[in-house]
């Protein structure tokens, strides 16, 4: 026998009650909750009761070593897009499960025509647009110049003829645009419902591993930037990567956020144009082409997965017209500028606590490395001196709360990386153990103002 129950589940955090909430306890979203109905079967014979009264099944489980399990070993598939190949971890894995997630409008279904384009070289794939007509994705890869003719589109959205066409003609590859739209037709609920989506997910992922099929899925993100769905979703996929927007160089940002077949932090570029998406192999020169030399302004670096970045931090340091002084700070840690400001007020006695202090990171990017330490404070003093540290200089160390600078790590790849670009000039520790003509290494923050004079005093 079944017996139905009945509950309801919030959309945003999955979140689940006995009855309908107004609000939900767990993210204080409102209107949020949906009904769900599920069956739980069962039969009569299915269990069975030891003498100790505790459950049994009747049917046993096979249990193996890992020494008898037979692999093989699967080759991954190159789309010849670097950018893309690099972030996935060396090209799609066969069986894999793979979430594409981004805000409205960033080209996400724009990637995906380049990619599923690329593959239909040599693999069979199937692009399913549940979102769009398939008027509309022949327009677009009319425009951007996808249109192979092994490649194979449908708009349906029923998951059941999803999944029958994938196990009867078995692609290599299947591409869903996306999620959210698609459906069970024996589920009574909206799609892009909890229900949905785990339901959908879950059959896709059997779809995935039984059948040695690629499944990438395109996924909405929520209000928060979060990927939207319940958090199961992703626990079960094998990757998550996010398409980001970077309005200054018009470019687009793939990052990797969980990957099981590849490092996770792996930044991928592309710029969007009329031709649809191409590829940005050399980021750092875009970046550096727009530094200046003007007072406060020194270049750090930033490592993205296994990709070294050269950033510009950008400081302004001007006296207070107002009773309680002011710290705007974007792109870097708020409490990591105010922390550096301190060190250098407490050991090199500069006045910073009655001075505005503004500091951003060129290009629209975001620092969370301690290797940015020397160059902020080297950009603060340089901002307040009204002094320019000169062409190309960079500053790679940590400032630690007694005054010292300390080493980090990946500092080759840093210098091998600014060498390219011809900069001669960077500030490394004292205890740094790479050896390079461009290096200038400093013990401590007191060296720091021999870069300086002192700011003459007109009558």
């Amino acid at each position: 026998m079944a017996k139905q129950s009945i509950s309801f589940r919030c959309t945003n955090c999955s979140q689940s009650a006995p009855r309908w909430l107004g609000c939900c306890p767990g993210c204080n979203e409102w209107n949020s909750f949906v009904e769900e109905t599920s069956a739980t079967h069962f039969t009569s014979g299915s269990l069975g009761t030891t003498k100790k009264g505790v459950h049994r099944s009747e049917s046993l489980i096979e249990m193996r070593t890992l020494e008898s399990i037979q692999t093989t070993q699967s080759h991954r598939m190159l789309t010849h897009i670097s950018e893309w190949d690099n972030v996935i971890g060396g090209g799609i894995m066969p069986g894999s499960l793979l979430v594409l997630t981004g805000d409205p409008g960033i080209g996400k279904s724009t990637l995906l025509l380049h990619v599923a384009n690329e593959l239909a070289q040599k693999h069979s794939v199937f692009y399913f647009s549940s979102e769009e007509s398939l008027e509309q994705v022949k327009s677009r890869a009319t425009r951007i110049g996808t249109l192979h003719e092994k490649l194979l589109f449908s708009d349906q959205a029923q998951i059941e003829g999803i999944l029958a066409t994938c196990h009867n003609q078995k692609p290599d590859v299947v591409i869903i645009d996306s999620i959210q739209n698609c459906f069970f037709a024996e589920t009574h609920s909206y799609p892009g419902t909890v229900g949905q989506l785990r339901e959908t997910s879950f059959a896709l992922m059997r779809l995935a591993k039984e059948n040695n099929i690629a499944v990438i899925i395109t996924c909405h993100i929520t209000k928060e930037g979060h990927m939207a769905g319940p958090k199961t979703l992703e626990h079960m996929v094998d990757g998550v990567f996010y398409l980001q927007g970077e309005d200054r160089f018009n470019t687009r940002i793939l990052r990797s956020v969980k990957n099981r077949f590849g490092p996770i932090n792996e930044l991928g570029f592309f710029a969007m144009c009329q031709t649809g998406m191409e590829e940005v192999p050399h980021i750092n020169k875009f970046l550096l082409d727009e530094t200046s030399e003007a007072p406060g302004s020194i270049l750090v670096g930033s490592l993205e997965g296994s990709r070294p970045l050269l950033l510009e931090i950008q400081a302004l340091v001007v006296p207070t017209k107002f009773g309680m002084p002011q710290r705007v700070i974007s792109g870097v840690d708020h409490k990591r500028v105010v922390l550096i400001a301190a060190i250098l007020e407490k050991y090199l006695h500069i006045k910073l606590s009655a001075h505005d202090i503004f500091v951003k990171i060129s290009g629209g990017m975001k620092l969370t490395e301690s290797s940015s330490d020397l160059g902020i404070a080297l950009a603060l003093l340089s901002s307040y001196f009204q002094q320019s540290l000169g062409p190309k200089v960079m500053a790679l160390g940590e400032v630690s709360l007694t005054g010292n600078i300390k080493a980090i790590n990946n500092c080759e790849s840093y210098v091998k990386e600014a060498e390219k670009f011809g900069i001669n000039t960077i500030f490394v520790a004292e205890t740094q153990t790479l050896n390079n003509k461009h290096l200038k290494k400093l013990k401590n923050i007191y060296q720091l103002l021999s870069f300086f004079s002192e700011p003459e005093v007109k009558d």
